[in-house]
């Protein structure tokens, strides 16, 4: 049990983690647009959000039942956690599509 217990709590602390990288990512990339690089609004975006979504997705997911939260709690984590999914899928096909985009089936010629 206690094995356990520290496992969920070691996801949390990931999730923090993937917090704090996502935050520092978006800090760099305002950064790097306040220096005069060209915003690339593809896959540097995402790769800024990304962390971001998948840390709070993590805590959300894990944090209400290690507090012993109420069902209502639990219902509200479960439905932003789905909303996070979502957008996260929805992030990374625009991504991908973005990445493959630029790269033509080869031909035979």
């Amino acid at each position: 049990m206690a094995l356990l217990r520290f496992m969920d709590w070691s996801v949390v602390a990931m999730g923090c983690a993937l917090v704090l990288a996502g935050l520092g990512g978006r800090w760099w990339e305002r950064a790097k647009v306040r220096e005069g690089t060209g915003p690339d609004q593809g896959l540097r975006f995402v790769w800024a959000w990304l962390p971001l979504l998948l840390g709070v997705g993590m805590i959300g997911g894990n944090l209400p039942r290690l507090l012993h939260a109420s069902y209502t709690v639990f219902m509200i984590m479960d439905t932003l956690n789905l909303v996070l999914a979502v957008t996260t899928l929805v992030l990374g096909l625009r991504a991908g599509r973005h990445f493959f985009r630029g790269r033509g089936l080869p031909t035979l010629e």
